[in-house]
């Protein structure tokens, strides 16, 4: 049997200013290309099927287009919701979905929803278990101790009878590490590994009597423990942190118990994500213009880092005047090295916002705020609802 895993769609999400539904089309079609190319017998959804609770029309009509393109070819699709959907909204119509072969597991209830399937080497169980917290379980077990996002899901392991001997697949959304390591993390989901709570992490001990683990919730490609416990990756690059990424689809092939074979399967976007980096005289000259890079991808997304010391005006207009898409232009230069090494809690306490203002600017830039930055910042100050200066 051969199964294609996906995860973190997050259809509906943008880059910058930019509107990113036909590049999730076109990602699509190259998936369903890849499905019949591999003669793929079912897909596994990893959650984050939208970027959004409440999606658009547009991302709404994109993925019932999906749908529609796996129902049409005879896969058999099973979906989770991740931290990004709303449970309620993608379970709606799930049972009606399960004639055409989609199986949708958006809420947990209490118990590990699983569907058994068949091929020449008997029965395939296939579990879902949708993002859930720690509470959320707590609450139908309660005689259970659960603290940790780790207790969580090894109760409710331990609560499905889940047969060893027979061939197991799971389905779910959470926050994996492996032997004392965390894996790598993408900017969109939120930072650094370090800033995710222990509470949240769980451990890829709990996933022992599965075959394969196909996960989502971050944006990397990569294995976690051991080889078939997986995260699939986004499809598409999502924030500057993934600009070196590979993004691609998993394919997994089973046979008995124990035969496990996993191939990643690259995805080519419409427009990639490139990082640029230097004055803004050297990356729009002629000579870097006419590298073959830029010039055959004037159209993909670019995040632009300028190193001139001072702030160049309309950055922006200039940028897009060449690279249509430019995302968002950041500086790397003495002043933000220096808003780097500041460290707020040094600044003296019981200051008002106004003098914080003011001992800022004397770290940073080494001059006293002038009266006419000054009152802008109180301008800034009122409409953020933060009181400027004691009355």
């Amino acid at each position: 049997m051969k199964f294609l895993h996906l995860g973190d769609l997050h259809i509906g999400k943008t880059l910058g200013e930019f509107d990113l539904i036909v590049d999730q089309e076109y990602i699509f079609k190259q998936v369903l290309e890849a499905i019949e190319l591999k003669k793929v017998d079912v897909v596994l959804i990893a959650g984050d099927v939208y970027d959004r609770a409440i999606p658009s029309e547009a991302a709404v009509n994109l993925f019932d287009r999906f749908l529609n393109g796996l129902a049409q070819r005879g896969v058999k699709t099973f979906i989770i919701s991740g931290n990004h959907d709303s449970d309620d909204r993608l379970n709606f119509g799930s049972s009606l979905f399960e004639t055409n072969g989609i199986y949708i597991c958006g809420v947990y209830d209490g118990t590990l929803y699983h569907r058994t399937i068949t091929d020449e080497s008997g029965p395939v169980n296939i579990s879902m278990l949708p993002f859930v917290k720690a509470s959320q379980v707590r609450h139908f077990f309660p005689k259970e101790k659960i603290d940790t996002y780790d207790d969580a899901v090894r109760v409710v392991i331990e609560h499905a009878g889940i047969d060893n001997t027979e061939r197991n697949i799971l389905v779910a959304h959470q926050f994996v590490t492996g032997d004392g390591k965390d894996p790598e993390l993408s900017g969109s989901e939120g930072g650094s590994a370090s800033n995710v709570g222990t509470i949240e992490k769980i451990s890829y001990t709990c996933f022992e009597p599965f075959d394969y683990v196909a996960l989502g919730h971050l944006h990397s490609a990569q294995q976690v423990g051991r080889e078939s416990i997986r995260y699939s990756g986004s499809p598409l690059k999502y924030s500057l942190s993934e600009v070196n990424h590979t993004k691609s689809a998993t394919a997994v092939t089973m046979g008995e118990k124990g035969a496990l074979s996993m191939e990643l399967m690259p995805l080519v976007p419409m427009r990639d994500l490139r990082h640029i980096k230097g004055t803004i005289e050297k990356l729009l000259s002629k000579e870097v213009l006419e590298l073959p890079e830029n010039r055959e991808a004037a159209n993909d997304f670019i995040y632009v880092t300028l190193t001139n010391e001072d702030v160049v005006d309309d950055a922006m207009g200039i940028f897009q005047q060449v690279y249509p898409n430019t995302v968002k232009i950041d500086y790397d230069n003495t002043h933000t090295r220096q808003l780097d090494e500041v460290e707020i809690e040094l600044l003296p306490g019981q200051m008002t916002f106004g003098e914080l203002i003011g001992e800022f600017y004397r770290q940073v830039y080494g001059v006293e705020i002038s009266q006419e930055e000054s009152e802008i910042m109180k301008e800034v100050a009122k409409e953020a609802g933060i009181q400027y200066e004691t009355d």
